[in-house]
């Protein structure tokens, strides 16, 4: 599962990063959420960024509503469902993201945010399939989703799945409409948890009215009683 992520970053900074253009302002995100317009690189044009909705309405039901759409897609089974089989094999995305969420249950009320980073908190990428379909009002939007796979030693203590992070010498692989099934198959593999660090952040990730830095703050794990203690 992956239902919220951060991508706290420049312009200047995605665009080295990724060697990829912007043509439109971006600010640092810190609490992103489903059904917002956020910079993916698709295989189309992987050397500009493009902004897609997150979100992908299946092809057997384009003109469902926002909250009915899918926001992610297991790994292990995308080339195989009929929803997602086309999406799987000519329009696969990276989307940017320095740090996703998950949430732990503690108890029958207490349920604690984590997140995930790279130990620099450095950029990385997602794996992911986007969508073009048609709105109810005859408009074409472009929407996409996140792969998942079984989690890796460090997000399987509050999650059982991970989204898919793709290397960083792999990312072109991943955008090559000439990449073979099982070279894609290859890549859809936990990321190496020793990569990676976890800590507990504040309940205000829990709304994404509260996009800014405040989200990113490490924190005790809370109590039975719902407190925590915020570091730094």
């Amino acid at each position: 599962m992956c239902g919220r992520y951060s991508l706290n970053k420049s312009k200047i900074a995605l665009e080295e990063r990724f060697q990829a253009e912007i043509l439109t302002d971006f600010s640092p995100r810190y609490n992103i959420a489903p059904t917002q317009l956020l910079p993916v690189l698709t295989s189309d044009s992987p050397k500009g960024f493009s902004f897609f909705y997150w979100g992908i309405t299946p092809d057997f039901a384009k003109n469902k509503a926002v909250s009915q759409k899918l926001i992610n897609a297991r790994a292990d089974t995308v080339h195989q469902k009929v929803s997602f089989k086309s999406s799987f094999e000519k329009r696969r995305c990276l989307i940017p993201a320095d740090g996703f969420y998950e949430w732990k249950r503690l108890g029958k009320k207490t349920i604690t945010p984590y997140r995930f980073t790279m130990h620099d908190e450095s950029l990385f990428a997602f794996a992911g399939i986007w969508e073009e379909y048609e709105n109810e009002n005859g408009e074409t939007n472009h929407t996409f989703l996140i792969l998942t796979t079984e989690a890796n030693k460090i997000v399987k203590d509050v999650h059982d799945r991970m989204p898919v992070i793709i290397s960083r010498e792999n990312e072109k692989k991943w955008l090559d409409k000439y990449s073979t099934l099982e070279d894609l198959q290859k890549l859809l593999i936990p990321y190496p948890a020793d990569e990676m660090v976890s800590y507990t952040v504040s309940p205000l990730v829990n709304q994404i009215v509260n996009d800014n830095p405040a989200v990113l703050r490490k924190t005790s794990p809370m109590d039975q009683f719902g407190n925590y203690t915020l570091f730094g």
